[in-house]
């Protein structure tokens, strides 16, 4: 048979019509999803070190974080800005250092000393994006403050949820150094019940509500998930604990004369907290592993989160960060919990994972630090930066691994700073440095015990270093063109004494009767 010219032509468009709405009916949808603004899911534990099993720790049971580390890249040389929950929160989602923000305590309102700074969170909602806080994001405190408002959500924020659980209500069984003392003091408790009955439970189901919520709208979201744990007090449902043997769990020693080798505000960093010094081994171990089963316990909350974000789809367009606000101390030097200039207090993980991501699972040793995240995120969703962000886009590490933004990453602590580099940590006290140095080799010891300023071997580091860590605190200290107002001398806001639920108290807020177990 022979066709006409104009069947032929009519064959060749229902052929075309046919692959245009089948055969590439998949394409389209990819280039539909890649045209779209990219959503971000920021998620922040809270006092979270690097001992989970994407950093190497393969004693510590963490298959969903490191489930996020295999699609994502893994920075292994992240620090903190200041290794307090308070200041080292403003400076991530400011860009900005302690010296800028002037915030170096708890409890400081970000708006009484750069009123006109615009958060992260301020910069997704000026852009069209819906940003929703659910947590702990910027400052509250822990364990007192759960289920109310959080710092800066009328400006932050579109959306705010504060989950309030079972942990708080059951606080009276929780197991302490001292009576009635949690957030400051070792504190933990193997608790009954499921885990969507916990805070950081109920923090993971109302996320996924959330994301069932965007998955039917065209709104792009900033969806930042605070978790509350593994901040004391360590509290995880039981089957967590069953994860470790306690009797196996490691409780690091040092030496007697360890403290002499320190300049003094060092030695007096681990050493200050008398009730936590000196722990009885069985003690020491029980604590740690209610910190590691914590661990797990948020672990399987990140989990969830994912899992639904897959579901919906949602991963195909959404980047995903994962991080803590510092690190913790758990018998290193001596110290429990934060605030030292050593590895333990300042470095943090972090893992961002990118849609369309060519390395997944490459990870960097590239010093980097925590205000980067904020002119990263405007990168990668082609926001531009406000003026005032004096952090690095990692977005050139995250496309060549091999690459780096900074030579070290600077962390403070009250009158001391710390950079630490490939290699190297250098610590500086006082003004001057006149209140002494530390100088640690991580290639032979990635414990910091063995402080070797004034070694003449390292004479030649030790020059160079002094002349790094002066360039990097003067130009932290520059206030940034584009801040707006910056004020000194910003006071910490009154704390409030936490009150026990059951607990009975007189009116000068004495305890006249604890809820008994």
């Amino acid at each position: 048979m022979v066709l006409s010219f104009k069947n032929i032509v009519r064959i060749q468009l229902l052929a075309l019509l046919f692959c245009f709405y089948s055969c590439s009916d998949g394409t389209r949808k990819e280039n539909q999803i890649s045209n779209k603004k990219l959503n971000v899911l920021l998620i922040v534990a809270d006092d979270l070190n690097c001992d989970i099993g994407a950093y190497g720790n393969m004693l510590v049971k963490t298959p969903n974080i490191d489930r996020l580390a295999s699609r994502g890249v893994v920075f292994e040389n992240a620090h903190c800005q200041y290794p307090w929950c308070g200041p080292s929160r403003a400076s991530l989602m400011t860009g900005l250092y302690t010296d800028q923000t002037k915030i170096t305590a708890n409890n400081m309102n970000l708006r009484n000393s750069v009123p006109d700074v615009i958060s992260l969170g301020q910069r997704f909602r000026q852009q069209g994006y819906q940003s929703v806080r659910i947590g702990k994001i910027f400052h509250y405190d822990n364990p007192s403050a759960i289920g109310t408002s959080g710092n800066d959500d009328i400006y932050s924020w579109d959306q705010t949820v504060n989950p309030y659980g079972r942990d708080k209500l059951e606080e009276y069984k929780i197991n302490t150094l001292k009576p009635r003392k949690y957030g400051g003091t070792l504190s933990w408790l193997a608790a009954d019940g499921e885990d969507n009955e916990q805070t950081d439970g109920i923090a993971a189901s109302e996320a996924i509500k959330k994301l069932d919520y965007f998955v039917g709208t065209d709104i792009p979201f900033f969806l930042a998930v605070g978790f509350f744990r593994p901040h004391t007090p360590f509290v995880a449902p039981k089957k967590y604990f069953h994860h470790y043997e306690r009797e196996k769990i490691e409780i690091p020693k040092i030496s007697d004369d360890y403290l002499s080798t320190l300049p003094v505000p060092a030695a007096k960093s681990i050493s200050s907290r008398k009730i936590q010094l000196n722990l009885q081994k069985e003690l020491a171990q029980e604590i740690k592993e209610a910190y590691y089963a914590t661990i797990s316990f948020v672990d399987a909350q990140v989990g969830r989160i994912l899992d639904h974000l897959e579901y919906n789809g949602l991963d195909k367009n959404t980047i995903i960060v994962f991080t803590s606000d510092h690190g913790y101390h758990l018998g290193e030097h001596g110290h429990w919990q934060k605030q030292t200039l050593f590895e333990k207090a300042t470095r943090v993980p972090l893992i961002i994972s990118v849609p369309r991501l060519e390395n997944q699972g490459a990870s960097s040793v590239s010093p980097v630090e925590l205000i980067d995240l904020y002119p990263t995120l405007m990168d990668l969703t082609n926001i531009k930066t406000p003026q005032h962000v004096v952090g690095k886009s990692l977005k050139p590490i995250i496309k060549n691994v091999n690459s780096s933004v900074r030579q070290s990453a600077l962390t403070r602590l009250r009158n001391g700073y710390s950079i630490k580099t490939k290699r190297y940590r250098l610590t500086k006290w006082g003004s001057n440095g006149e209140l002494g140095y530390e100088l640690y080799d991580h290639k032979n010891d990635k414990k910091e015990l063995i402080n070797l300023f004034g070694n003449k071997d390292y004479s030649v580091v030790e020059d160079s270093l002094i002349l790094l860590i002066e360039q990097r605190i003067s130009e932290a200290s520059i206030k940034p063109e584009g801040l707006g107002r910056q004020f000194e001398n910003a006071q910490s806001m009154h704390k409030a004494k936490n009150i026990t639920f059951g607990d009975i108290h007189d009116t000068n807020g004495e305890i006249l009767q604890f809820k008994a177990k």
